[in-house]
Parts: C-alpha cells; structure tokens; sequence
C-alpha cells in the first residue's frame, strides 16, 4: 500500500525524460506556429476584442495548452485545430468586414447611453449597465458634469466612449449609433 502511495506521489512530479522532452519539442513548434498564424490573422486578433474575437483567442490559448500538455494530441493534429481557427477567425473577419449582415451577427450594436446630457436608462438596464458605472467613464474622460457630456457609446467591444460636447463637430462618428438622433 504504502509502495503504491509513493509511486502515485512520484508520478505526480514527473513521468519520464521523454515526456519532458516533448512538452519542450512540441511547446517550442506550437508556439512558432501560433506566433505565424497570430501574424496572418492580423491585427484584429490582438487589438480591442469583440465577442467572436475573445471567444478565438480564448480557444486558441485553449489549444495550445493541450497541444503542449496531452501526450494524447499528436504535434500535427493540434496545428491542424490550431489552423481551423485561425483559417475560422481569418473569414469571419473578412465577412464581418466586406458584408454588413455578417458584422451584426459578430459583433454587438453601438449604443448610446448618454444622449445630450441625459442617462438612457433603458439601454443602460438592457446593457447591464449601472449609473455609476457610466459616471465613472465620463469622469476618467474628464468630465465633471453631466451637462459637458454629448454622448457616452456603449461600443462593440465592451469600452464606454464619452464625447464632450464641445468635440461633436458634426457628430460624423456617431451615425451608426443605436439612440443618436439623427440630424
């Protein structure tokens, strides 16, 4: 009993030579690749993530961890998978950027959450949102008041811009804005 409490103990630590040699053959192979793949996919992939963007970077991280860590995935089948989700990220990004339906199904509507000085509470509640939370945004933009406030937008990747008043010029930057009254 007590050989095999041992044994369970040094399996724990280390299995053999060989295994440790593949994490290091195969971590080193998959890191290169996934530094190519990243560099092909683009700037996206590393940039302000939308939900789609989050969710591939996520399983990439994902794949690559069994890749290096499961004797059980061969160094060609984890490029592979790490290849689909590259090749995946690669259309929906072109698709979201050449075909407007495609954008609305990846990514979320901008939303005004301050319109002209005034809290829209329902998109706030709809956004899960609170009041403070929107204060503290316009008070890290600077603004102290409601009143110096244009408009606060609820943007596709989940950061909260805040437009002074006294920057709307024309307001060109927010016609796509779900709230903004047209002029």
């Amino acid at each position: 009993m007590a050989e095999h409490v041992e044994k369970e103990l040094v399996d724990m630590w280390f299995d053999s030579w060989a295994e440790v040699l593949r994490v290091v053959v195969v971590g080193a192979a998959s890191y290169a690749a996934v530094i190519v793949l990243l560099r092909f996919s683009g700037k996206r992939t590393l940039g302000q993530l939308n939900a789609f963007d989050f969710l591939v970077t996520v399983a990439f991280g994902s794949t690559l961890a069994t890749i290096l860590l499961s004797p059980d995935v061969a160094f060609i089948e984890g490029l592979t998978a790490l290849l689909v989700l590259g090749g995946l990220q690669f259309v929906v990004a072109w698709a979201s950027s050449h075909v407007p339906a495609a954008r609305s199904v990846v990514a979320s509507d901008l939303v005004a959450l301050v319109v002209s000085g005034e809290l829209q509470y329902a998109r706030m509640r709809s956004n899960r949102l609170s009041e403070s939370e929107i204060l503290q945004a316009i008070r890290a933009a600077g603004a102290g008041d409601l009143a110096e406030v244009a408009a606060v937008v609820l943007e596709t990747d989940g950061t909260i811009s805040v437009i002074p008043k006294d920057k709307l010029g024309r307001a060109s930057a927010l016609k796509d804005v779900v709230g903004m009254p047209r002029s």
